[in-house]
């Protein structure tokens, strides 16, 4: 059995990614896919993880905890989401870094001895991710200042957390994302995370896209679609970012930066920054980054 945890991270996913996937459920069932609801599992692997304390769960155990979450004896892969996997959101800047826990994500590998395990996570541009995390927390108990703790967000890299993950779990598969690029690139983040091929008929391809576009591009894009099927992936992401282009949502595209300090060049800076960190991930071995 293959198991993908998809761990978040904080403030790129929202839990669309499970629910695209349980729009899809019953397809993905036929081809050996099970991807259990949220309540299925959250509550119970966060209780088993913590009486295993990062020992290995017994075979018995393992078993127990199959039977907890899933349906289908026979199911070859199963995804599992939570973006508190390796720690809730007010933790993710602990020890001054990004999610300072990261050795924790081996407790979910060994819970499930006998699994195959990969991981999957959303990465986001530090200029705005740090005021969505802040913001998700409770602004009004808790000054930035408080909440950066002096740490220089110039300092933080994903890549320094992927390579934590690395080092606690030696050989296993991480797949990796930009939350920017998802709208274009979701129909590929399903199957990758699914690990089904494209001969598996999935829906939800634009779930994305109507979350953040005017009613009226979304209309007009669906219809555009139907009309000229793309022949392929690159046609559909072409045609997705010219109807994103003029129809996009300002406050769904443009996170406000409201830190103190920030401003047009600190904001600059950090995209620069993200997008060599992002380079530097796709050269790491075991680990595959989606583009567009």
């Amino acid at each position: 059995m293959q198991i993908v945890f998809h761990i978040g991270a904080h403030c790129t996913d929202d839990d669309r990614l499970v629910r695209s996937l349980l729009g899809n459920r019953d397809v993905l069932a036929q081809a050996g896919v099970a991807v259990p609801g949220p309540g299925r599992y959250r509550k119970v692997l966060s209780e088993a993880l913590q009486k295993l304390r990062g020992a290995e769960a017994s075979a018995e155990t393992q078993d127990v905890l199959l039977d907890a979450v899933l349906d289908d004896d026979h199911a070859e892969r199963v995804v599992l989401s939570n973006p508190s996997f390796i720690c809730m959101a007010s933790r993710v800047l602990d020890e001054g870094q990004l999610y300072a826990k990261a050795g924790k994500s081996a407790w979910l590998r060994r819970a499930f001895p006998g699994a195959e395990v990969e991981f999957a996570l959303g990465l986001r541009n530090m200029a705005s991710f740090l005021p969505a995390l802040y913001d998700s927390l409770n602004p009004d108990m808790l000054s930035a200042e408080e909440f950066l703790d002096g740490i220089d967000p110039r300092d933080l890299r994903w890549s320094d957390y992927i390579e934590r993950l690395q080092d606690a779990n030696p050989g296993v598969p991480i797949t990796v994302w930009c939350d920017e690029d998802s709208p274009l690139i979701w129909p590929e983040i399903l199957r990758e995370v699914a690990g089904v091929d494209p001969t598996v008929p999935l829906g939800g391809a634009l779930d994305l896209t109507r979350k953040i576009m005017a009613p009226e591009g979304n209309k007009r894009m669906r219809a555009y679609l139907n009309r000229r099927p793309p022949a392929n992936e690159n046609i559909r992401r072409r045609v997705v970012a010219a109807f994103l282009s003029k129809y996009a949502l300002d406050e769904a595209v443009e996170q406000e930066v409201d830190l103190p300090g920030w401003d047009e060049a600190l904001i600059d800076e950090l995209t620069e920054l993200y997008d060599e960190d992002v380079d530097e991930i796709a050269r790491m071995p075991g680990v595959r980054v989606l583009m567009p």
